[in-house]
């Protein structure tokens, strides 16, 4: 009860100023969303770069808002941002950037490590690799709205528990399958750790429906990014 959490633009910038006060260089790190970032970016002034996640973007390029570099490095490990910055007298004078894809199939995995996750996996391995199912389509998951792996999921709802509406908290993250692939269980577990994995059916009028819908289209589409929250539909 004694805390609460919410983005305070004047207190970020009281705390860049006094970070200012010893450093040549301010970086915050930040899981707000680019969106988000962005704004914050043109109402609080000294942030020299904003290392920006939680939306997922992966940006070619960085984006200046004002004297503010924004940097997103995509997600689920795709690619590595390499930046390298010519610092003088307090002030950023110049950078390079390159946002490099990571091709795991070239690039060998560090063995004491591998055989770390190896050792951890190990009891769970056959029952991982079970096979559920096949698909003969693309299984995706970073549509606004939906993906496909909504839609499997919601169908299987609607079949299992009798329902004839099934809404899914959609998510940007969760590897894709092609088509012709076997679905095993990791690779559902992939798509629904979650930290609110409940399933509930209950009776709802359409008048609840109509707001639900629309209040989650308002946490996506707000045109002021400060009000836009949670990630899909």
């Amino acid at each position: 009860p004694e805390y609460s959490f919410g983005i305070h633009d004047e207190r970020m910038q009281e705390m860049v100023d006094e970070v200012r006060a010893g450093a040549d260089l301010v970086v915050c790190l930040s899981h707000n969303g680019f969106d988000v970032d962005r704004k914050m970016a043109s109402k609080v002034t000294g942030i020299d770069i904003i290392l920006t996640g939680h939306t997922h973007d992966a940006l070619p390029e960085p984006v200046m808002v004002g004297d503010t570099m924004l940097i997103a490095s995509g997600s689920n490990g795709k690619f590595v941002t390499r930046l390298d910055l010519d610092v003088r007298d307090g002030r950023m004078m110049g950078f390079r950037h390159k946002l490099i894809p990571v091709f795991s199939d070239v690039i060998e995995a560090d063995k004491d490590v591998a055989a770390a996750i190896d050792a951890e996996r190990a009891p769970y391995e056959a029952e991982m690799a079970k096979v559920l199912g096949h698909t003969d389509s693309l299984i995706y998951r970073r549509g606004n709205f939906n993906g496909t792996w909504d839609d499997l999921i919601c169908n299987a709802l609607i079949e299992e528990r009798e329902a004839d509406i099934a809404l899914s908290p959609g998510f940007r993250w969760g590897p894709s399958l092609i088509p012709g692939d076997p679905i095993t269980r990791e690779d559902l577990y992939n798509a629904t750790s979650m930290t609110y994995p409940n399933a509930y059916r209950s009776e709802m009028t359409g008048e609840t429906i109509k707001v639900i819908l629309e209040d989650v289209a308002d946490n996506l589409f707000n045109p002021d990014p400060y009000y836009q929250r949670g990630g899909d539909m």
